[in-house]
């Protein structure tokens, strides 16, 4: 086993086509992991193994394998970059240290580059940049370098720079050329950069040597006195600022060219963490103190589930382990999604390599590993040694925003359907079904039309079941317009043959609009009469669970309610006759006629969305952009390429990438990112 210190855990991620997963199969083939070079134009990526992945030369489900290079292990999950598929970046980030984030060299940074940005952000990893696709016809590395600084306000800095016509890089630091020779660029070349060469990096040089003076008073003297600092200061120095967070090193060149991979890999073994120089983790135990976890391999198990995946119709969950060991027929315990205290035992242990199972006897603290033999563990579940409990923040889950209507191709076919439906709903949180009210129809609600048409050919593929599907059907939530208050006693007739005394609770509750996008605030700060007495804890708790669970059912449509303030003003106790589901009760019916009378109303789901298309296009496209609603955010011409960013109902582009080809010739692209519910 290779020490903690020399383990890399990383994601690679990025907008949809930037070559995320062309990156991660030059990495394979680099570092010996892989004996052929895969392409994902003809389906023979090594991480893109589903068949759906192949048919439609996409990433749909984030992929897990191991690489070495320089006597270190470099654990990668190479993720979607379709935004239907963002709970795959999500869930990925959240057990990783660290990442790469892959641009497109002629376009930036796009909508979904924002997405896993503002992803990578809230787990606070640390990131390198790779500019790829640098032989393509309008790339330009500096014009990446300042969208980054301005759009994600991030300080990007210069590493190594493509030099196409000597076929290879100039390292920044060391001063070199790096050239890639052989059939794939197999073979690596460094010499001293040619002095015509290196005064063309005069200015990148100067920022690498500012950024990195930025983290090091010392360094910072020797430059202002205009001496040269070594290379190991520049990397040491710069490493610092990485791991605070404060400079993202950037390294150019094209995967498909097979330029500047291996030298990426350096800045993933120079600059990226180590499990040991991350964070301490927290966890909570039952009693709800917090508990740091350190990475140690002698301490009670607390490995985290971040994803659950069929494997030949088997059930297997894929887990990071933050302290302790694992072994094949270990018993583990954990707190469920709904508070109860589940035990079972782990059949088998696997190191994966994208499709491929590698059993094992054992895994450690900073491992990411397979199991099998767990029926309840699912995603989000934190897995302990029996006896020493607790519990690590739990994975967040975006919200379906289409639903299809969904029924077997024959009536033969329900039970299968229901077991196949079962299955991939525990795969994937971001899917739901439910029963439409008024149609009895059974819907299907997912993140977007690629999103549900990938799970109809999994169906039919996978479990043999053949379905028929209903137009989408746009998701809708409700809020209010207005503020409004009322009160509910809660006091039915007692039953003759009842022993227990007549419930009885009254609440006073007030709502209040809040703006799009800040979500439900619910507030309990109670005046109790006639007794004084302060409300228990379960009396607490059951007004939270009241309140979330009315706000589910909107008095319009009997969906979610979003964005609205639920101050509790007063609950009145009668004695013994006040329990926790009289006050709930009570609160509940509150609730709802304040909702009713609050002015309700339906709010649904606004996208924001860019369109790349010839510039000879740009009318039409905006013309027809208009009518859909949508409202122009900016529109720019770059040669013969326009970009269009809008936001726009969703409901209205529906069908949107049929209209694009027909407008612009087949030649226009679109990416959408969910924004906000909004009316």
């Amino acid at each position: 086993m290779l020490q903690a210190s020399a383990v890399r855990n990383i994601g690679i991620a990025a907008h949809v086509d930037a070559g995320k997963t062309t990156l991660t199969e030059r990495v394979l083939f680099y570092t010996g992991t892989s004996h052929r070079m895969g392409e994902v134009h003809d389906g023979t990526a090594h991480m893109d193994y589903l068949v759906e992945e192949q048919r439609h030369g996409i990433t749909i489900t984030a992929a897990v394998t191991q690489a070495p290079w320089r006597d270190h292990l470099i654990q990668i999950i190479d993720t979607p970059g379709h935004v239907d598929f963002a709970i795959e970046v999500e869930r990925s980030l959240r057990v990783l240290d660290g990442c790469i984030i892959v641009l497109d060299g002629v376009r930036g940074v796009e909508p979904q580059t924002e997405t896993v940005w503002r992803q990578r952000g809230r787990f606070g990893l640390p990131a390198i940049l790779f500019i790829n696709k640098m032989d393509r016809p309008g790339a330009d590395f500096d014009r990446c370098l300042k969208a980054v600084k301005q759009r994600l306000q991030a300080e990007a800095v210069p590493i190594t720079v493509p030099m196409l016509e000597a076929r290879g890089v100039v390292h920044l630091i060391d001063r070199t050329l790096i050239r890639f020779q052989g059939t794939y660029g197999e073979q690596v070349m460094v010499e001293p950069c040619p002095a015509e060469l290196w005064t063309k990096q005069q200015a990148r040089r100067e920022s690498l040597l500012l950024a990195a003076a930025e983290c090091d008073e010392a360094l910072a003297e020797q430059v202002l006195a205009g001496e040269k600092p070594s290379p190991d200061r520049l990397r040491a120095a710069l490493r610092a600022g990485v791991l605070a967070g404060r400079l993202f090193p950037c390294y150019g060149g094209s995967a498909l060219r097979n330029l500047g991979v291996q030298a990426l890999l350096d800045g993933v073994v120079e600059f990226l963490p180590s499990p040991l120089e991350r964070p301490q983790i927290m966890a909570e135990r039952p009693d709800g103190t917090a508990e740091p976890i350190a990475l140690t391999l002698d301490g009670p198990l607390v490995a985290l589930v971040f994803k659950v995946q069929l494997w030949e119709g088997r059930r297997h969950v894929f887990v990071r382990i933050y302290r302790g060991q694992l072994r094949p027929g270990d018993p583990v315990e954990f707190l469920s999604a709904d508070g109860r205290i589940l035990h079972e035992q782990v059949a088998r242990l696997f190191e994966v390599d994208a499709n491929r199972r590698i059993r094992r006897d054992r895994a450690e603290a900073s491992e990411i590993v397979l199991l099998a033999g767990l029926r309840w563990a699912t995603t989000g579940d934190t897995l302990c040694t029996p006896g020493h409990l607790v519990a690590l923040e739990r994975i967040r889950a975006h919200e379906p925003v289409l639903g299809m209507a969904i029924e077997p191709g024959a009536g033969t076919e329900e039970e299968r359907l229901c077991e196949a439906l079962d299955k991939v709903l525990q795969e994937d949180p971001t899917l739901s079904l439910a029963e439409d009210p008024e149609t009895g129809q059974r819907v299907l609600k997912g993140m977007g039309e690629l999103h549900l048409q990938i799970i109809r050919e999994r169906l039919e593929r996978e479990f043999g079941v053949r379905v028929r599907m209903g137009r989408p059907a746009v998701a809708i939530r409700e809020t209010i317009g207005r503020q409004a208050r009322a009160e509910a006693l809660f006091a039915p007739p007692p039953l003759p043959e009842a022993r227990q005394p007549a419930l009885r609770a009254r609440a006073v509750l007030s709502v209040q609009p809040r703006p799009r996008g800040q979500g439900n605030r619910i507030q309990i700060d109670p005046v109790l009469k006639p007794h004084g007495a302060a409300l228990t804890e379960a009396q607490r708790a059951a007004i939270q669970q009241a309140i979330s669970e009315t706000l589910n059912a909107g008095p319009l449509r009997g969906v979610p309610v979003l964005d609205v303030a639920v101050q509790v003003d007063e609950i009145e106790l009668f004695g013994a006759a006040s329990t926790s589901e009289a006050i709930a009760a009570a609160v509940s019916r509150a609730l709802q006629k304040a909702l009713a009378e609050a002015g309700s109303f339906l709010l649904r789901p606004l996208m924001r969305l860019e369109v790349i298309i010839p510039g000879s296009n740009l009318g039409a496209v905006l013309g027809d952009l208009q009518a859909r609603r949508a409202l122009i955010q900016s529109s720019e011409i770059q040669g013969e390429q326009a970009t269009i960013r809008a936001e726009a109902p969703l409901e209205s582009l529906l069908g949107y990438a049929t209209d694009l080809r027909s407008l612009t010739q087949g030649r226009g692209q679109f990416s959408l990112e969910f924004a906000r519910f909004d009316a």
